[in-house]
């Protein structure tokens, strides 16, 4: 089967006024779909590998044939971490998380406002077109780092916990060039308790 766009988990307007109803309709109908669409042509020949998930395809991106290999990892990459940042954010959401995220974030990072101004920084550093995230490492800790384009921490071998899309369209609708201000709105859209879902799962 093709891969297909997973449903929004709720409507385009619901993030206002942090993202404005005409950036998540571009960005959704827009950008994601456009992955999809060119990730299924890009496997159109390949029923093997479009059998697998497309988790699987960006994590071994050696065992796709170079002839494709750029745009299954752009367009597979793009495909993975749009999927994630739906359902990394929420209406009515941000805040703090809790439990043990937020002690371990604490602890990891000297607070939890040090947490985020260490994840802003990140992001505003980020030349380009890229991702920051919140990733835990092979050995169990938890990092911040950041990929350009449509890379996603799996290729590293990282499980990418929160990640912030810092593509210009992302924000430039509304925030234009300023992506200082998109990094803050973001905190009052994050879905901490998908975020405190990721970091209890085992997955590596």
């Amino acid at each position: 089967m093709a891969y297909e766009t997973p449903q929004l988990p709720y409507s385009l307007d619901a993030l206002e006024p942090y993202i404005n109803t005409l950036t998540m309709d571009c960005h959704y109908n827009g950008h994601h779909k456009a992955y999809v669409n060119n990730l299924n042509k890009a496997l159109a020949d390949y029923p093997d590998l479009a059998a697998k998930s497309p988790e699987e395809l960006i994590r071994d991106l050696a065992a796709v044939p170079e002839k494709i290999r750029t745009a299954v990892r752009n367009n597979g990459g793009g495909h993975v971490n749009h999927s994630m940042f739906w359902k990394m954010m929420a209406p009515r959401a941000g805040g703090e998380p809790s439990g043990k995220l937020l002690e371990t974030l604490k602890s990891g990072f000297g607070g939890f406002a040090e947490f985020q101004a260490k994840f802003e920084a990140a992001g505003l550093a980020r030349f380009g077109s890229g991702w920051v995230w919140l990733v835990r490492n092979p050995a169990g800790a938890l990092e911040i780092t950041s990929t350009p384009n449509q890379d996603n921490p799996l290729m590293e071998g990282n499980y990418p916990l929160l990640g912030c899309d810092v593509w210009e369209h992302a924000y430039y609708l509304k925030y234009q060039f300023r992506r200082g201000d998109w990094l803050k709105a973001f905190w009052s859209v994050v879905n901490w308790r998908e975020i405190e879902h990721r970091f209890e799962t085992k997955a590596a």
